[in-house]
């Protein structure tokens, strides 16, 4: 018997009228009974599928308090959990934590990565092969304890599953999960588990995605958590994501893969082929920012000392894309993150053009973008590059550029108009849109025509922004002086006029005794 916490599950042969075997088994599930509840079932480290549906075993995505204290509340429930806590504590072997004692904590058992089992492997075994038609040849391997080559037939003949009504699907994946697990190697057979659940689930088209799901989440949490095999089997789920367009539900986990690659122990290369599958999935969904921010994750992954790894055809063709999407995406201005990448940087001499365009981006001017233009004619519409987006955006960087190294923190109209190359009324559309990019904050003075600047975005800080600082700071350290100055000139002031105060009272005060 398997099941997952308070899925009461067990495998046995059907019987007919006259209580003859029947030659099709039932499956290893046993139902609950006809209006029975479901307990909650609750997806914890990977995906939380959002459907829900009715039935014997119902798939619920993740309940707060409230929802266990409900369940909680309903006297069946609550004689179906002391009764089956009770059962558990007699002969149940458990996966986790040691089954529980009270009500409360048995609430807390509803969850993919416990699994409860009642019988010997050979037992499992014989009623999931006899489950999945293979009984005839797998009986008597396990009859010669060739518990492994049962184990083989079995995932191979596991297809089967995905044609199972949907009632008795989650029952029967967890007991193949658990038989799996109990192989010296499951490394084996994990793939094709996996593999299945990727497929249509064609016994129901409308919950085939929770059923994988919840399927392929078990699977993820009854592994170790410092089991290597986690990663193998989190890369299948990111394929499933991007198969069935789900990204946002993988999306709250990703938060935890470099902790995870931390325990699994996982190299470099196996590093950067998640992140870049990752980054694929989210580009495919639409998520640009996270599509982009995973991509420079994989290149960072790169050996900057390894210099054929860095100018492998891989690497310049995941910086040429990084570049693409970085000069085109509407709220990205900053590149310094993309321009130290030791791949990205060798793109000077594989891309050279490319390589030019992104420098123009990251500390030059819309002039220089024009520049570029005409000396490589046509080659932007050649690489189907938006070339008004673009200048849009370089138009914005070059009122940065042009904030960042006004002295008096003044900018006339004029000027404006003249950098960005654009008419004089529109230079107020274009300081709106500058600060709602947060490049720039400040306000417009339409009396005196100039756009008065509180605080700017460097785009670079290198030797000049370093010469622009220090001249500021010498200038706000003679403004200092003179403050400091007028102020003690002032005090002396003071100190000088009580003092000649005092004088006089002391020689009124010595007349008048006179």
């Amino acid at each position: 018997m398997a099941s997952n916490a308070g899925h009461g599950n067990s495998a046995f042969v059907g019987e007919d009228k006259e209580g003859k075997a029947t030659k099709n088994p039932i499956p290893p599930v046993r139902t609950l009974p006809p209006g029975g509840y479901p307990v909650p079932y609750e997806l914890e480290d990977t995906i939380s599928p959002p459907a829900k549906f009715q039935g014997p075993f119902s798939v619920h995505s993740a309940l707060d308090r409230s929802d266990h204290e409900e369940y909680a509340g309903n006297r069946y429930v609550r004689k179906l959990l002391h009764g089956a806590s009770k059962k558990l504590s007699e002969h149940v072997q458990f996966f986790g934590n040691k089954p529980p004692s009270n009500l409360e904590k048995t609430f807390k058992m509803a969850s993919p990565q416990l699994i409860f089992v009642d019988g010997s492997f050979a037992e499992l075994a014989q009623e999931m092969a006899d489950y999945v038609q293979v009984g005839e040849q797998v009986k008597p391997l396990l009859e010669k304890e060739q518990n492994e080559e049962a184990l083989q037939a079995i995932v191979k003949a596991s297809h089967y599953l995905n044609s199972v009504p949907e009632k008795e699907f989650t029952g029967a994946y967890n007991l193949l999960v658990h038989l799996v697990l109990q192989s010296k190697d499951p490394k084996k057979y994990l793939p094709t588990v996996c593999g299945n659940l990727l497929k249509p689930i064609t016994s129901s088209p409308t919950h085939g995605f929770t059923l994988a799901a919840n399927a392929l989440s078990t699977v993820f949490n009854l592994l170790d958590k410092a089991n290597p095999l986690r990663y193998n089997v989190f890369m299948q789920i990111i394929r499933f994501v991007r198969q069935h367009g789900q990204f946002d539900l993988l999306k709250p986990r990703l938060q935890n893969l470099e902790s995870w690659f931390e325990t699994w122990d996982t190299d470099e290369e196996d590093q950067r082929r998640m992140y870049i599958d990752v980054a694929e999935a989210a580009a495919e969904s639409g998520d640009d920012e996270e599509a982009y921010h995973y991509l420079i994750k994989g290149l960072a992954t790169l050996d900057r000392d390894d210099q054929e790894e860095i100018t492998s055809e891989e690497a310049q063709k995941l910086s040429l894309r990084a570049v693409r999407m970085a000069i085109s995406s509407p709220i990205r201005f900053d590149f310094q993150d993309l321009r130290a990448l030791p791949s990205v940087q060798a793109l000077s001499d594989s891309h050279p053009i490319y390589s030019q365009l992104l420098d123009i981006f990251t500390e030059q001017d819309l002039e220089d973008y024009n520049d570029f233009r005409d000396e490589h004619e046509g080659w932007i519409e050649k690489e189907k590059l938006d070339h008004e987006k673009l200048q849009r955006k370089m138009r914005l960087l070059t009122f940065a550029s042009l904030a960042a190294s006004t002295p008096n923190r003044e900018i006339p109209y004029a000027n404006i108009a003249k950098a960005l190359q654009i008419p004089a009324e529109q230079v107020e559309m274009w300081t709106i849109d500058v600060v709602r990019a947060k490049l720039v904050e400040g306000r417009l003075s339409q009396q005196q025509k100039v756009f008065l600047v509180h605080r700017t975005t460097y785009r670079v800080f290198g030797e000049k922004q370093w010469r622009e600082l220090g001249t500021r700071i010498d200038q706000f350290k003679s403004v200092v002086d003179r403050l400091t100055a007028m102020v003690r000139k002032a005090q002396a002031d003071v100190d000088a006029q009580r003092e000649r105060e005092q004088q006089e009272l002391e020689r009124k005060l010595a007349n008048g005794r006179a």
